[in-house]
């Protein structure tokens, strides 16, 4: 863990959402991460960088302090389960964590009278604590993609995956049937750091918390 502050920003969706926030709290990269093959980026501020990952291994480089601070969906925070402090919601990224079966099955279906089911998900720790809660037993078949297959070829009754305007299901002809958790992106930080540079954070953590504040006020 060096002086200055690394912050892990997910590829994709997150970056896109979460660069202008950067920016409107004073930290810029000197070259779009958006445009370039390289993983590590300077900024306009010279004690901070930004490293640029897969969403799933964000939470990892944060707990075990290869980064201060990172951006995370709240799916993936649930996942993971680590040692982390989440500090703030950011309202970015927003979808919805939903079970979704297909359109037929649907008709007729009712989940109170669900007692045992056979899921496909990548989220399985969150799955299992779900449906647990609810006193259904589960068999949790783990898929990396193209979840919206599994019901189809008789892989799976239904799935567990993240929802946003719901035209990849409708164009399967899968419907969503029971709500898990509304998800948006998180800032989180290495619970060591939070002591070892405890000022320093915390200025990064309050221009972020301005630049949320500045936004809502505006919308």
């Amino acid at each position: 863990m060096t002086d200055g502050l690394t912050i892990a920003l997910a590829k994709g969706r997150i970056l896109d959402e979460t660069l202008p926030l950067l920016a409107a709290a004073g930290i810029k990269p000197t070259v779009d991460p958006r445009k370039s093959r390289k993983l590590i980026f300077d900024t306009n501020q010279p004690d901070t960088q930004l490293v640029i990952i897969r969403a799933s291994d964000v939470p990892t480089f944060v707990e075990f302090g290869a980064a201060d601070l990172g951006v995370s969906g709240k799916d993936t925070l649930m996942e993971h389960d680590g040692d982390l402090f989440e500090l703030l919601d950011l309202g970015i990224a927003r979808c919805r964590l939903m079970v979704a079966e297909p359109k037929d099955l649907a008709a007729n279906d009712d989940p109170a009278s669900w007692s045992r089911l056979r899921i496909a998900t990548k989220y399985v720790r969150t799955a299992r604590r779900f449906f647990a809660a609810k006193g259904i037993q589960t068999e949790i078949i783990k898929l990396y993609g193209s979840m919206e297959l599994a019901p189809l070829v008789g892989l799976a009754d239904r799935i567990v995956d993240l929802v946003d305007t719901g035209s990849t299901l409708r164009a399967n002809n899968l419907v969503e049937i029971e709500h898990v958790a509304d998800i948006s992106s998180w800032l989180i930080a290495n619970s060591a750091a939070m002591k070892l540079k405890h000022a320093r954070m915390q200025e990064t953590v309050d221009a972020i918390r301005n630049a949320l504040e500045s936004q809502d006020a505006v919308a």
